[in-house]
């Protein structure tokens, strides 16, 4: 079983012990007062993580957060293979998902195929508003006239909602996915959400996730097989053509290519 390289243990439990005060100085609304600390502290862990393998990474955050810290995953390549080194690297781990309430069917599906094959119960975060009640405050097909409007109440808030429940996230992000990621670094400071961010494959490419599902023999969710590179809700997703990028079915005919989950607080505003 993986651990976290023995150099970086104390400066880990340093980085915790000040996590924890942030936690209480954060619901004090005073989260402020500890950043220096953590910046100290997160620049010696941050530059050492760049040299770490995924799984040492994964190592570091269950050792350093244990029960608070939890994969956030939607599912799609990527994810699938932070959740078998995940199960492979500490046994009982937390993971949770989104639930937007427009998720493909094949997605519901792997759900279920991941919690027999883990053996894990998989959190599902929901928005506020069910879909109906969405459709009456906002209107038909939010998705459409206001997409980033959606993406905020299905996904952003339920994720903020989620995190202030934890110390640290990971994620399954990649620099190569578009824009906003590629100055991703393995373990960061998430400035949006105030805790700890985790990108235990930031530095992989498309191939190497591929590869690692063959080896190990992941499942994965067979929409892939079928042109969806990159998975989200069913209203705002769909194959993609010879030659597109692989984000292209995403937001089709927008701009729009994050959610609004990952990139800076700045950004995120701004999207909204």
């Amino acid at each position: 079983m993986q651990t976290a390289p023995a150099s970086v243990l104390l400066p880990a439990a340093i980085f915790k012990d000040i996590l924890l005060q942030a936690a209480s100085l954060k619901a004090a609304k005073g989260a402020v007062g500890v950043k220096d600390k953590i910046a100290a502290v997160q620049e010696e862990v941050q530059l050492a993580a760049e040299g770490w393998s995924p799984q040492q990474v994964l190592a570091w955050a269950f050792e350093t957060f244990g029960n608070e810290v939890a994969i956030s995953s939607a599912f799609g390549a990527e994810g699938m293979a932070v959740i078998d080194m995940a199960s492979r690297v500490h046994k009982k781990f937390r993971l949770f998902t989104i639930d937007t309430d427009f998720l493909f069917p094949e997605t519901h599906r792997l759900i279920h195929r991941i919690e027999q094959k883990y053996g894990i119960e998989i959190e599902r975060v929901v928005a506020s508003l069910s879909p109906e009640e969405q459709e009456r405050v906002h209107g038909p097909a939010l998705w459409e006239c206001d997409p980033d409007q959606c993406c905020n109440l299905r996904k952003v808030e339920p994720l903020r909602r989620k995190l202030s429940e934890l110390n640290a996230w990971i994620t399954s992000i990649r620099r190569d996915q578009t824009s906003v990621r590629k100055v991703a670094r393995k373990i960061e400071w998430d400035e949006k959400f105030e805790l700890v961010k985790v990108n235990p494959i930031a530095d992989w490419t498309s191939k190497q996730v591929w590869q690692y599902l063959r080896e190990h023999r992941v499942p994965y969710n067979p929409l892939h097989d079928r042109n969806y590179p990159s998975i989200g809700c069913s209203h705002c997703t769909r194959a993609v053509l010879p030659g597109e990028d692989p984000r292209a079915g995403r937001w089709s005919g927008s701009s729009k290519t994050e959610c609004g989950l990952h990139g800076s607080a700045t950004r995120a505003s701004a999207t909204r």
